[in-house]
């Protein structure tokens, strides 16, 4: 069937669904996703349900994210009832604690990609950064998934001025040498940490660096749906750069929406303040077009956060 449009006829291809708030680790950057701290949780049938209803309506794409999802003890059973929807792809954000216990069970129900947070191959900086000891099993994590045959796992790396900015070729090549892509994340300035000089301590301006990639690169690509992200291939490796969201090029791309813990529609990252209730209208038994019409309305509420005057 064809996409949901909303009304800035932006298609609604992925549903971003964060599963848990919980989390292992304690990133001092970490944003969030935007989403409200919040301990409630939806089931892995009602997360079904939610999912049901998208793909009813044309999304091609999920993404189960949190918090941190591997968390969960029902995971695998979480991917394995979304694959029996047949979407195009089902992918997992994670820190990768659990990868190396996880990675072959969740190929195995239907897992297409796997996105890894992981900043530093330094030991003492990764505990600078996640207050934790998981730098091992994150790596373990990572080969094991590779191994299983998922493909492709990306490892995130937020980029910090004076914590990991001088790891970047360090980790370009631990990426090339085990068949990964390179997803480098330009800090995003954020009001969830304690320091209110954040932005001016740790941004990393990312724009001499896309100077060098492009004059190393033998071919450059751009996903256009992906803010015009540039893919650099240098020497059979890849690499993208994620420049900061506050922008319009971000808001015009904007093809995702997103689904809070809590089990509410989150029309746009950068707000909370439009939050459409959904998950109380499946615990009542609404009927699934009922549900559909939750779910239209509020994709017509998007509009963008940035916009050109």
């Amino acid at each position: 069937m064809d996409k949901i449009k909303d009304t800035y006829n932006r298609p609604i291809i992925s549903l971003r669904i964060s599963i848990t708030n919980r989390c292992n680790i304690q990133c001092f950057y970490c944003h969030h996703d935007g989403m409200l701290n919040s301990k409630e949780e939806i089931t892995s049938d009602e997360i079904f349900q939610i999912a049901k209803v998208a793909k009813n309506l044309g999304v091609e794409k999920v993404r189960l994210s949190g918090g941190e999802p591997l968390v969960r003890s029902d995971i695998v059973d979480i991917v394995k009832k979304l694959n029996t929807l047949n979407f195009k792809d089902i992918s997992i954000t994670t820190n990768g604690i659990f990868l190396d216990k996880y990675a072959e069970d969740l190929v195995n129900v239907g897992l297409k990609r796997v996105n890894v947070s992981l900043d530093t191959l330094k030991p003492e900086t990764y505990k600078c950064i996640t207050k934790k000891d998981y730098l091992s099993e994150v790596k373990n994590g990572i080969l094991k998934a590779v191994d299983v045959g998922i493909y492709p796992v990306k490892i995130n790396m937020v980029v910090m001025k004076g914590i990991n900015d001088n790891e970047i070729h360090d980790m370009f090549s631990f990426c090339k040498d085990n068949g990964l892509i390179l997803q480098l994340i330009e800090i995003l300035e954020t009001d969830n940490c304690e320091d209110n000089n954040f932005n001016e301590k740790y941004h990393f301006d990312m724009t001499p660096l896309e100077k060098e990639f492009t004059d190393l690169a033998s071919e450059v690509t751009v996903r256009k749906f992906m803010q015009d992200r540039k893919k650099y291939f240098i020497d059979g490796g890849e690499v993208e750069i994620v420049r900061p969201m506050d922008n319009t090029k971000f808001c015009e791309n904007c093809t995702r929406l997103r689904i809070t813990p809590e089990g509410k529609i989150k029309p746009c990252l950068l707000r909370n303040d439009n939050l459409v209730d959904l998950i109380s209208h499946i615990r009542s038994g609404d009927s699934e077009k009922d549900l559909e019409e939750i779910f239209i309305s509020a994709v017509n509420s998007r509009e963008p956060y940035f916009i050109d005057d």
